[in-house]
Parts: structure tokens; C-alpha cells; sequence
């Protein structure tokens, strides 16, 4: 492997970011890269925006969950603040509200709209994949860069997320910016850039809390090791991007803590109405443990639901039926170059920038897959999303960097491998379905057991020929992730458990991905209804599956008693029989979610049966329905 021995000293120490022309020098350099850099850089760009572009809206509201709260946030400032469910402040959602920012944002610049809504999804994955190229590009150069580029854009997983609602999209967006800072702070150990890398991380923690942290121990470490200055230094400075880390994610935090209780709405998931607690409890440690008693691996599974949560946990989960098709098709590639990168790098430089980029995306790719493999609470396949650019990046540094020593028999000995293990890989994963696309496993198989073969004995004596062998290694490595993208693209996703390629679509809603609750959202008579209402809420029902997908086909302000499952303790009966003295609260759509699930305790059984022993039951188009402003 060709490896530079130090850091290119590109700036001082802590020279701030430059503003003129910053954003077409971060993407594509500073004008001295080969002439076809530009536009394959261009190609990979527009390629990957049609990719997700493409029929975008056409999976609907998606989750209608998160598509509700980022409605309610184009109505009403505070909802859009806190990112509540509804614009009538009752309760949030179950993460921190970043993402719901930047779609609300997007609703009331150009109209709320399915479109609107997933637009920034969309930009944020072509944003994504430009900044991993230019992250990839400083340390390794543009092949590898656009190498790992385009598996990230491929990704069916990406493909998937960059064309839906959940926070994800930005999440991702976020930490691979915070890598980019991490390698501008790994150069010349700038205080500013650390600072800034730690301001990404802190913002990612506020779109979808502590599963942005799971990079950390990789940003770190490449700092730590890499950096051109003294031990003492490098802690020093790791501990300016930990505090800054700390104030971009906990203004937030103390803005929520300090805000008056009964003038905010409720923190959907926490036990005690706090951000902190959330963060730490039910989208935290207990994600980890099982101890929520979620559908996953750990308590209170769903039996056969389990593949729509990442399936048992174990060192096998990462390609087992529940995530193998999201993120994996090129892991063992990933994994042996790594391990390949790692071993010929071992005798170079501390600061040797090949060892450095390795360190920083092998981190990341080791401690993120470790704990999605063995965490014992809810999660579903979808999260694997944070996988891809590590994946793609260790793809695009080991083979260029293994490339470029294709004259010696070990790197070519090497790279073979990674070819036929992807291709035996690739194979076993399509015969999961072996319905769909039969020809192709069969196809990738033997294209790449002969680019494996004619790359062990014959790469380096092809010469110009040696084209057709590059086209060849790229067609037969990605045709089968790029299927199943093409596939997530051409079809409707939706429900909190939507997952990639054929089969696999409908989340754990139910066919189609309505979900349950959908009857509510198609209820005529029901909707004009509650879009006749002028209360405060038009109406409340138990959970979300009810309420969002009303609320979204009405505009209305409907509360969902305890919140996404039901379990959340807001409101309690005294509050909600204060709402309906004051007349805030009009109609009571009852529910078959009577209570919350996996025998957790919540306000929705005592709630409905108050309504049921005080108020008379209608029919309203088959749905029970109570006015609650007419007791018996």
C-alpha cells in the first residue's frame, strides 16, 4: 500500500474556517485534483439526487408520527419548538425536535405538503454523500473518495431513510460533519475545528440523543493518536470538544428543564417529564439493557413481529433477516479491508493520514455496529443507517489505498478476496428472497468470482484494459445494494418499522403500511367532524395511532393520551378533567388501544372509562365517538 508518512499542513493551528467560496472548497478541493475529478464528483452528485428525488411523496405522510409533529410545528410556534405532536401542546414526540425544525421550517417556507416534508430528507442525503467524499478525499484522494461516496448513496438503507421522515436522515447528515471537522482538527490540531466537531455531535444528540454519541470513541481516537502535537495537548484539546460537545446538546436541555411544566407539553417517553431523563432512560440505557420491555430481542418481544426489530441480539444481528439487506452487502469487504489497512499501516508515522482515516471510520464502524449487534431494547433495522458512511468509507480507503500496490501479490491477493466475499455475500443475501430478481444473486456471484480471480493473477499486466476490470469490480460489488435501493425508491414506504427491499415495506403497521389507527384517518364523517371543532382539541383519543394520521387529513389539534404507545403518564385524569370542565377538550374517540403495551401502566384505561361512565357514546361512520361537552 502507497501510504503518506504525515499530515498535509494545510493551515495554521487554528486559523478559522474561511467564508469565501468555503462550501465549493470543502466539496471539491482546492482546484489541484486531477481534471476528471470534478466532473465524476458532479456525475455521482446529480446520480444520487435523481436517486432520491425520484417520486419523492410518493410513500404518502410516511410515519405519520413524526409527519404530524412536523404539521403541528408549521401551525403553532411552540409546537414547532418542542416538537409536539399537536398544535395544541398536549404532548412531543419521542425524540428531541431537530429534525421536526427543519421540516417544519421547510412546511411554512413552501407549504406543508408529503413533498415538503421529505424534500430535506432528500437534500440532506445528497448533502451527505458530497461530504463524505470530501472527508474521504483530504486523507485518501478522490478515487477513494468517490468510491465511498457511491456506496453510501447505494445503500439500500440510505436509499430508505434519505426518502423518509424519521430524524435519521439528519443524524447521519450531522456525524459525518463532525468527522469532516474531526479530520480538519486531526491536521494541524485546531482548537477551532475540534470545537466545531463537537457542536455537530451536540446538535446530532438533539435529533435523536444518545445513538449520535456511538461515533465519539472513533472522532476521538484519531485526534488522540494523530494529531501533530504533544499527549497533553491532544487531551486538552479533546476535552474543548467534549465542553463544547456538551453546550451545543444541553442549551436544549436546559431550555426544556427550565421552561414552566404546565406551559410546554409533556416529554413523550420520559417517566418524570424531563429531556434529560429521556435521553438517558427511555432512548438511552434502556435501549441497551431491554429494561422499556420493547418488541425487540429483550422483554416483551413480538415473537414474530421480531424481524421489524432488528431480531435477536448477538454477533450475528449485523446480517441476520432483520439487518442483513439494510447496510451489510458490503461489511466483510469493509471489515477485511480494515483489518488489511490496519496491518500495512502499522510501521508508519503517528500522524500518517491512511492509518489516521482508518482509525477514525473503523472506530466509528466497530462501536456502532457492536452495540446495535448486542443492545437489548427496541431497535429496529432502519438504524443501521448510521453504519453506511463508516462502511463506505473503509470500502473507499482500504481499495484505493490497496490499488495502488496492485504490482505486489498480497494487496491484489487482498482486494480478490473482498470480491468474492461480497459477491458470495451478496448472494446469500438475494436467496433470502428468492422470488425477486432470481438471475441477479447468481449473476453477482460469478462476476465477481472471476473480477476476484483476474485480480489475483493478472490486474497489474492489463494495462489500458485495466478499465474494463475497475467497471467491472464496481458493477458486479454494487448491483445488488443498488437493486434493492432502486427497489426502495420504486415503492411506497411507511409505519415507525418501514424496512428496505421486496416484502419488507409495510412496517410493522400492517399492510400497505397503513397501520393501526388508519380506520380513524378514513373516517369522512368522522374528519368533518373534528375539523368542525374550536376547542383547544378538537378531540383526544388513547396513543398515536389514532390521532396522527387524523390530525394530518384535518389539520386539527388532537390530543394522544399517553403519547405514542399510550404508556406516558400525561395526561392524568385530574388534567384531563380540567380540560374538559374548560371546554378545551370537544370529542373522545374511542380506541382498541384501550392501554399501553407489554403490561406498562398509563392514564388511557382510567381516562376511557371516566368517559365511558359520564358521557353518552355516538357512532360517528363506525367510530365511537363521546361529546364531551354534553355529559349525561
Amino acid at each position: 500500500m502507497t501510504i503518506t508518512a504525515d499530515m498535509p499542513p494545510q493551515t495554521s493551528a487554528d486559523e478559522p474556517p474561511r467564508h469565501d467560496g468555503m462550501l465549493a472548497r470543502l466539496v471539491l478541493g482546492d482546484g489541484s485534483q486531477p481534471r476528471w475529478v470534478r466532473p465524476a464528483l458532479l456525475v455521482l452528485l446529480v446520480a444520487t439526487g435523481l436517486l432520491y428525488l425520484w417520486a419523492l411523496g410518493s410513500s404518502g405522510w410516511a410515519n405519520n408520527y413524526y409527519a404530524a409533529a412536523a404539521q403541528a410545528g408549521t401551525q403553532d410556534l411552540k409546537a414547532w419548538l418542542f416538537g409536539s405532536l399537536d398544535p395544541g401542546n398536549a404532548i412531543t414526540v419521542d425524540k428531541p425536535p431537530a429534525a421536526m425544525w427543519v421540516i417544519g421550517l421547510f412546511g411554512r417556507l413552501f407549504g406543508f405538503s408529503a413533498f415538503t416534508m421529505l424534500l430535506p430528507q432528500a437534500l440532506m442525503g445528497v448533502a451527505s454523500v458530497a461530504l463524505l467524499y470530501s472527508t474521504v478525499r483530504r486523507w485518501s484522494g478522490p478515487v477513494a473518495g468517490l468510491i465511498a461516496g457511491a456506496v453510501l448513496a447505494l445503500t439500500p438503507v440510505a436509499a430508505l431513510m434519505f426518502r423518509f421522515n424519521n430524524p435519521d436522515a439528519l443524524m447521519v447528515l450531522l456525524l459525518i460533519a463532525a468527522a469532516y471537522c474531526m479530520v480538519r482538527a486531526t491536521e494541524t490540531a485546531s482548537t477551532r475545528w475540534i470545537a466545531l466537531a463537537g457542536c455537530a455531535v451536540g446538535f446530532a444528540f438533539l435529533t435523536k440523543m444518545l445513538q449520535a454519541f456511538l461515533v465519539v470513541p472513533g472522532l476521538a481516537l484519531v485526534f488522540l493518536v494523530a494529531a501533530p502535537v504533544g499527549l497533553w495537548q491532544r487531551i486538552g484539546k479533546l476535552l474543548v470538544g467534549a465542553a463544547t460537545m456538551i453546550v451545543s446538546a444541553g442549551w436544549y436541555v436546559a431550555l426544556v428543564s427550565l421552561w414552566p411544566a404546565d406551559s410546554r407539553p409533556y416529554i413523550a417517553g420520559s417517566t418524570d417529564n424531563s429531556l434529560l431523563q429521556l435521553a438517558l432512560g427511555y432512548n438511552g440505557i434502556e435501549r441497551i439493557t431491554g429494561n422499556e420491555g420493547g418488541p425487540g430481542g429483550g422483554p416483551g418481544g413480538h415473537g414474530g413481529m421480531n424481524v421489524f426489530f432488528g431480531g435477536s441480539a448477538g454477533i450475528g444481528r449485523l446480517f441476520g433477516p432483520s439487518m442483513g439487506v439494510e447496510a451489510s452487502w458490503l461489511l466483510p469487504a469493509a471489515l477485511i479491508g480494515l483489518l488489511a489497512g490496519l496491518w500495512f499501516t502499522r510501521r508508519t508515522a503517528r500522524t500518517a493520514p491512511v492509518r489516521a482515516g482508518l482509525l477514525l471510520w473503523g472506530g466509528w464502524l466497530l462501536v456502532t455496529g457492536a452495540v446495535l449487534s448486542f443492545m437489548g431494547g427496541t431497535v429496529h433495522p432502519y438504524y443501521t443507517v448510521e453504519l453506511a458512511p463508516a462502511i463506505a468509507a473503509v470500502v473507499g480507503i482500504s481499495v484505493s489505498e490497496l490499488w495502488r500496490g496492485k504490482e505486489h501479490l498480497v494487496p491484489r491477493i487482498v482486494l480478490a478476496v473482498m470480491s468474492a466475499a461480497t459477491g458470495v455475500w451478496a448472494f446469500i443475501l438475494l436467496d433470502r428472497t428468492p422470488d425477486w430478481l432470481p438471475a441477479l444473486r447468481w449473476i453477482v456471484l460469478a462476476g465477481s468470482v472471476v473480477v476476484a480471480a483476474t485480480l489475483a493473477v493478472g490486474a497489474h499486466r492489463l494495462g489500458p484494459a485495466v478499465v474494463v476490470l475497475v467497471a467491472a469490480a464496481a458493477l458486479f460489488g454494487l448491483a445488488a445494494p443498488t437493486a434493492f435501493s432502486i427497489y426502495n425508491v420504486a415503492h411506497s414506504h411507511s409505519g415507525p418499522g418501514t424496512m428496505s427491499g421486496p416484502s419488507r415495506d409495510s412496517g410493522f403497521g400492517g399492510p400497505g403500511g397503513r397501520g393501526r389507527g388508519g380506520a380513524a384517518a378514513d373516517n369522512a364523517a368522522l374528519a368533518q367532524l373534528v375539523e368542525g371543532a374550536d376547542s383547544r382539541w378538537a378531540a383526544a383519543s388513547v396513543g398515536s395511532f389514532a390521532v396522527s394520521g387524523l390530525e394530518l387529513k384535518t389539520g386539527a389539534s388532537i390530543m394522544a393520551i399517553g403519547g405514542f404507545t399510550g404508556s406516558d403518564n400525561s395526561p392524568t385524569l385530574a388534567q384531563f378533567q380540567a380540560y374538559v370542565a374548560d371546554h378545551q377538550v370537544r370529542y373522545f374517540i374511542g380506541s382498541d388501544r384501550g392501554g399501553p403495551p407489554h403490561g406498562k401502566s398509563g392514564p388511557g384505561q382510567v381516562i376511557t372509562a371516566w368517559v365511558e361512565q359520564n358521557f353518552t357514546p355516538i357512532d360517528v361512520g363506525g367510530t365511537t365517538v363521546y361529546d364531551l361537552s354534553q355529559a349525561r
